[in-house]
């Protein structure tokens, strides 16, 4: 069960990861042990799972979003890890969902401009077989994008 304190210290730390312990510990009124101690318990418990630096794609030349959605006639446990395992290992997915509704899955791919999407795609189509529709949309303006859950206090 989160308490208040914890629920603080992980919204902080969900805008900077980089606060140190003693920020940290004073913004919740704690000494500097008792609260590494809770954040070492979040981390245990999985609740942190990862302590990383966002980076600006555009910057970084990787302007192209695309959203991805895939049907399959294929639902055996081979073929399903198959995919996946093949899917997680393509770095230009970000993100990966299993979806109930007129679609089976969907991801999110970034990449550097249409022709790398049209790499990519190729890659996939061509190395997973047993799919029979594989419909693209891109974004053409990221209105919003965060990736801090909205943690009541």
């Amino acid at each position: 069960m989160l308490d208040k304190i914890d629920r603080t210290l992980l919204s902080m730390l969900q805008q900077d990861c980089t606060l140190s312990l003693q920020t940290l510990a004073d913004a919740v009124n704690l000494t500097s042990t008792p609260c590494w101690k809770r954040l070492k318990r979040l981390e245990e418990e999985g609740i942190i799972r990862a302590r990383v630096a966002l980076l600006d794609n555009e910057r970084l030349g990787l302007g192209l979003t695309a959203f991805v959605l895939l049907k399959t006639q294929q639902h055996n446990s081979d073929w399903y890890q198959t995919f996946t395992r093949v899917v997680s290992d393509m770095p230009e997915v970000l993100a990966f969902y299993r979806m109930a509704g007129e679609y089976d899955y969907l991801m999110q791919v970034q990449v550097a401009d249409m022709k790398s999407y049209d790499d990519f795609y190729k890659r996939l189509v061509n190395g997973i077989p047993g799919l029979v529709d594989v419909t693209s949309s891109f974004a053409m303006e990221r209105i919003k994008h965060t990736t801090a859950l909205p943690i009541s206090l």
